[in-house]
């Protein structure tokens, strides 16, 4: 297993061994002590969540606050997308910025991101299967949100603007300088 670290400290991109020969390959995706050496998680992960998405959509960003508070580790099983997380950690020296990571299923990439920052993500393939772990359970009540095109973070989600889709939901979210205040 390889790790890197970001420039937002805790968000950590995890490139699990692959195991190749002529059948295909093999991967460990998920082992607890790794995590527990790579991270200060030492929780346990209570939900899974898949998503399918197509070309063109960007999902996001999202968060829970309080004890609705979530870390996710994330990967991708079919296809390639652009992961977006934003520091939302008023402490933190890099508070309001982001990083972009591609996962795909080529890289094995993968991404821890713990509680206090917003995530989000685009598609960059035809589709796109995103698998990820939490350690809460989502609750509706604590669900929040940043307008992914908000121009003061200056996402570049490498998506052309005319092939865009967003959820109506999504396209409703206030901008960072509305949930910041």
């Amino acid at each position: 297993m390889q790790t890197e670290k970001t420039k937002l400290a805790g968000c950590v991109v995890v490139t699990p061994k692959t195991h190749t020969d002529d059948r295909g390959y093999f991967m460990e995706s998920y082992r607890r002590s790794w995590m527990d050496s790579l991270t200060d998680f030492s929780g346990d992960f209570v939900q899974d969540n898949q998503s399918l998405s197509h070309y063109g959509t960007i999902r996001g960003l999202h968060f829970q606050i309080g004890e609705n508070a979530q870390s996710k580790l994330l990967r991708v099983l079919q296809g390639s997308i652009l992961d977006v997380v934003v520091d939302l950690r008023q402490d933190s020296p890099t508070y309001g910025e982001h990083i972009s990571v591609e996962l795909s299923d080529e890289n094995n990439h993968q991404l821890w991101v713990p509680k206090g920052f917003a995530h989000g993500f685009s598609v960059l393939s035809e589709t796109a299967l995103l698998c990820y772990k939490c350690d809460a359970y989502y609750n509706k009540d604590g669900d929040y949100g940043i307008h992914p095109l908000d121009e003061t973070l200056n996402i570049d989600w490498k998506i052309p603007k005319a092939v865009q889709v967003l959820s109506e939901k999504d396209s409703g979210l206030p901008k960072f300088k509305e949930i910041a205040s």
